[in-house]
């Protein structure tokens, strides 16, 4: 009995710092995202586009075309 309560304490403790590391993650994101729309105007589709975009781009300079 006492083997399974300790697993499951560490499983919990696991899971709890994960999940805050997640949200705090995430809200860190949405933030910086607000912040570039509001003083730039650059929405996520933007950087998504961007993002897609990422490996042609890299492709084109290494190339140099």
């Amino acid at each position: 009995m006492i083997p399974t309560l300790i697993l499951a304490w560490i499983v919990f403790a696991v899971l709890w710092k994960v999940l805050k590391t997640t949200i705090r993650t995430a809200l860190t994101l949405a933030a910086i995202l607000i912040l570039l729309h509001i003083s730039f105007g650059i929405t996520p589709q933007d950087i998504w586009d961007l993002i897609t975009n990422l490996p042609q781009t890299l492709s084109q300079i290494r190339t140099g075309k």
